[in-house]
């Protein structure tokens, strides 16, 4: 028998005294797809990451062979031939992995030149093809585009495309769909399932999603703080799980738990539209930029208690509504909280207003400051609008808000307090995003893909926690989607827009047909 694409054996990982991964062996065959399943902090990225000794401060121990090569064994030089050749990644957060001053083509042709030597030409050709591949559309333009002109699921997509430019052997996927609609998902998924079948492309596939499981792997691996604790073939394991932990996992989906709506309308949004300036081919764009429309004529209403979820695919404009709602972007049109009107006072209103409105980003670790302690991050709203609070009520808010949030390391909270946010694994970076928006006790809280980082388990604990908010305080969420058994946990409205058009919108019970995947 022929020797697996990828076989670790042993593998123990720590960092300083602290040992994060503890003995953990799997082996993955050529055109294999091996699932790594686990909660938040189970070590399954710090483990695939360190198949190609990504991480520099971890200390490993044990075996890891790709293609009969021990790669711990590796000098400089060969493994950066390996990085992006023969095994490329897909990383969990686009935003931060993609070079921000960079265009999304000229990213592609960087390593299209390093790793197959192509000219500048062939290079580009080759990353419009690619663009295309992963369903983003206009990839001619879109190619000429920065990480920050993308949606989180273009980005998603650009990512995916930069990986497999090369032709890897091995493809490491860190959360691969996460910020993907569920029509792209199946399409990205289509996609990597027939590369396999084309090239006996190896997939090491790490996520908290048991439907992309239960779709995609052939077997599944599951870890808990650190260690395997069952693995087997997919549809077996999936059926039968052995291990308490597995079947936790398995039995978890989130229930529709929704808190009693109001009827005073809190925030109502009247023709607005986003435009982004765009440059024109040719002469043109010397004298005159062209304009994108990414909103147009959006109308709705929301109440105290309620809400409101925004559906679409990615690219249709949700999130340019969402961050006009907050004034975080220029829109045309009126939007109203209550009876103020966003823009219409000066810094002082403003200020007031945002107190009043609060929202959890997309990508947790490009919206938390590096250079802040998770303390420092999650009692920064307080300080700008509870300047009175002393040290101590400050800090013990602090601690109140990540307890609710389900943050905690051996169940205590205070030694997380000093640590920085890439010390903390996506989900709990997460975490902390939403316990800074909800600190300061906001009527409105806008939510972008806020539980698609979490595990399944996390997941119901965050919608739980957000339920049991609204229903306390009278919350109003404003909720940005693709995933739609959250739609159906948590909605009691539906906007779904396609293309910056809002297409249909009503009750959650009008909605139900339209919803269904």
């Amino acid at each position: 028998m022929s020797s697996p694409l990828l076989e670790v054996r042993d593998l123990s990982i720590s960092f300083g005294d602290r040992s994060v991964v503890k003995h953990v062996s799997f082996a993955l065959d050529a055109g294999e797809k091996l699932a790594l399943v686990g909660e938040s902090g189970s070590g399954k990225t710090v483990t695939a990451m360190s198949c190609l000794r990504l991480i520099e401060a971890a200390r490993l121990s044990g075996s890891i062979r790709f293609a009969g090569q021990e790669i711990l064994d590796m000098r400089p030089a060969a493994l950066r031939q390996l990085r992006g050749g023969d095994i490329a990644v897909i990383f969990q957060e686009p935003m931060t992995a993609l070079n921000p001053v960079m265009s999304i083509g000229r990213q592609i042709i960087e390593v299209l030149q390093l790793h197959k030597g192509l000219s500048v030409a062939d290079a580009r050709v080759a990353a419009i093809q690619a663009l295309a591949r992963v369903g983003i559309e206009d990839a001619a333009q879109r190619v000429n585009a920065y990480p920050h002109q993308l949606s989180g699921g273009q980005r998603q997509r650009a990512m995916i495309a930069m990986a497999l430019a090369c032709d890897p052997k091995l493809l490491i996927a860190d959360e691969p769909t996460t910020a993907l609609d569920v029509a792209i998902r199946h399409q990205i998924l289509d996609l990597l399932d027939s590369l396999r079948r084309e090239r006996k492309l190896g997939v090491l596939l790490i996520t908290h999603d048991l439907n992309l499981v239960r779709r995609f792997a052939d077997k599944v691996a599951v870890m808990e703080q650190g260690v395997l604790v069952e693995q087997g073939p997919t549809a077996a394991l999936m059926a039968d799980p052995q291990h308490p932990y597995t079947q936790k996992l398995v039995q978890s989906r989130p229930r529709r738990e929704v808190a009693e709506e109001g009827h005073e309308v809190c925030l109502s949004a009247k023709a607005v539209c986003v435009e982004y300036p765009t440059k024109r081919p040719g002469l043109q764009g010397w004298f005159k930029a062209g304009r994108f429309t990414a909103v147009e004529s959006a109308s709705f209403e929301l109440c105290r208690g309620q809400t409101l979820c925004i559906v679409g695919e990615s690219g249709s404009g949700k999130t340019s509504l969402a961050l006009a709602m907050l004034n975080l972007t220029a829109f045309s049109g009126d939007i109203l909280l209550g009876e103020d009107h966003w823009g219409q006072g000066g810094r002082a209103q403003a200020r007031a207003l945002r107190q009043r409105i609060q929202v959890v980003f997309q990508d947790p670790l490009s919206s938390l400051s590096p250079r802040l302690t998770i303390e420092q991050i999650v009692a920064e709203g307080l300080e700008i609008h509870a300047p009175g609070l002393t040290a101590v009520t400050r800090r013990a808010r602090v601690i109140e808000a990540l307890a609710d949030v389900g943050l905690s390391e051996d169940g205590e909270i205070e030694p997380l307090l000093a640590r920085y946010p890439h010390e903390f694994s996506g989900g709990q970076r997460q975490r902390i995003a939403i316990a800074r928006a909800l600190i300061v006790r906001p009527e409105i809280v806008v939510l972008d893909e806020p539980t698609s980082a979490l595990d399944v388990t996390i997941q119901q604990q965050v919608l739980t926690l957000l339920t049991e908010l609204q229903r306390k305080y009278q919350l109003a969420y404003i909720l940005v989607t693709h995933d739609m058994d959250v739609v159906r946990a948590m909605a009691h409205r539906v906007l779904i827009m396609n293309k910056g058009h809002v297409t249909q919108a009503g009750s959650f019970e009008s909605m139900q047909a339209s919803l269904t995947p």
